[in-house]
C-alpha cells in the first residue's frame, strides 16, 4: 500500500539521518514479509504517490546494512524490497518468488536486474518466467538469501545487522 511504501521511505531517510543507528532491519508482521502488491490498485485512477521502485533503490544505496528478515512469503513486490536489501535472513518455512508473471506482468521496481546479478541469468529467468515460489532452502543455494533459520527470523536477522 502507499501507506507501506510512506513508512518504508520514512524510516529508512530516518535511520540513514541518524548517527546512532548502526543498522537497518525490514521485516513484515504476523509471520509474512509481503506479498506484495495489490493489483487492484493498479488500474486505480487515484494512483498517486511514491512507487516501489524508487524505495527498493533507496535501501540498496542505504550507507548502513539493511537485512531483511523473511518470514512467510516474499513474493513479488515483497521479494523486490527484500532484493534491494544488503543482506537477507530467512525462516526455513519460507518463500519467496515473482508469480506477477502468472497474469501477465512483469517484475516492476527492477527485479529483473536485481535477482541475476544475485543468483545468475538462468536461475533468475527461471524465477522471473515461470513466476514459482522458491523455498528458503533453494534459496540458499541458490544466493538469494545469506541465511536460513528455524528460529525467530528477527532476532537473527538483528545480530547479522549487528555483526556487519
Amino acid at each position: 500500500s502507499l501507506a507501506v511504501l510512506q513508512a518504508l521511505e520514512d524510516g529508512l531517510k530516518r535511520a540513514d539521518a541518524d548517527p546512532s543507528v548502526r543498522a537497518v532491519m525490514i521485516c513484515g508482521e504476523n509471520g509474512k514479509f509481503s506479498a506484495g502488491a495489490d493489483i487492484r490498485g493498479f488500474s486505480s485512477p487515484n494512483r498517486r504517490g511514491i512507487a516501489l521502485g524508487p524505495i527498493v533503490s533507496l535501501i540498496e544505496r542505504s550507507q548502513k546494512p539493511v537485512v531483511a528478515a523473511i518470514e512467510g512469503v516474499a513474493l513479488g513486490g515483497g521479494l523486490e524490497v527484500a532484493l534491494g536489501c544488503h543482506y537477507r535472513i530467512a525462516h526455513v518455512k519460507a518463500r519467496m518468488g515473482l508469480p506477477e508473471v502468472t497474469i501477465g506482468l512483469l517484475p516492476g521496481a527492477e527485479g529483473t536486474q536485481r535477482l541475476p546479478r544475485l543468483i545468475g541469468v538462468p536461475a533468475a529467468l527461471d524465477i522471473i518466467t515461470t513466476g514459482r515460489h522458491i523455498p528458503a532452502t533453494e534459496a540458499l543455494k541458490l544466493g538469494l538469501v545469506d541465511e536460513v533459520v528455524e528460529e525467530n527470523t528477527v532476532e537473527a536477522a538483528i545480530r547479522l545487522a549487528n555483526k556487519v
